[in-house]
């Protein structure tokens, strides 16, 4: 069966003819995801801090608690004695943002992450050593954070 050139052109239309679109028609573009808020940090808070980076095992889960700015207390609960592993001075969460931007300053890899609705840290990790491969990565991650 011979095809005459009008079939073409007339299949065309049709195709072009259903991809056209008026003004009225146009929808807005997705927008992007917002960022978190910035967060700024109260004068007392808790928060569960994990001592951990992804494949690896856990180093130690601590409840701190602090007031006034300042860590005052700092238990571990995930069960486990320290058994060999270096038991941390846990910081406030301002501070533990510091350490990872003097690492970043120092020509460190860093990273973090914050809670979508208020912007506190619930991941940060830096590596600071001479390969820069990520393998002595210090990573922590934040739960159960609430502000008082």
């Amino acid at each position: 069966m011979r095809r005459s050139p009008l079939t073409g052109v007339l299949l065309v239309l049709v195709l072009a003819g259903g991809c056209t679109s008026s003004p009225d028609d146009a929808k807005p573009a997705p927008s992007a995801a917002a960022s978190p808020p910035a967060w700024t940090e109260p004068a007392s808070y808790g928060f569960v801090l994990e001592r951990r980076c992804e494949g690896r095992p856990s180093l130690g889960v601590y409840r701190v608690t602090v007031e006034n700015g300042k860590v005052t207390s700092t238990d571990r609960v995930d069960g486990r004695p320290a058994g060999g592993e270096e038991d941390i001075e846990v910081p406030t969460l301002g501070g533990l943002l510091e350490l990872a931007r003097t690492a970043a300053e120092d020509g460190g890899h860093m990273s973090t992450s914050a809670d979508p609705a208020d912007g506190h840290p619930v991941a940060v990790s830096f590596d600071v050593s001479e390969k820069g491969d990520n393998a002595e990565n210090t990573c922590f991650r934040i739960s159960d954070y609430k502000a008082n």
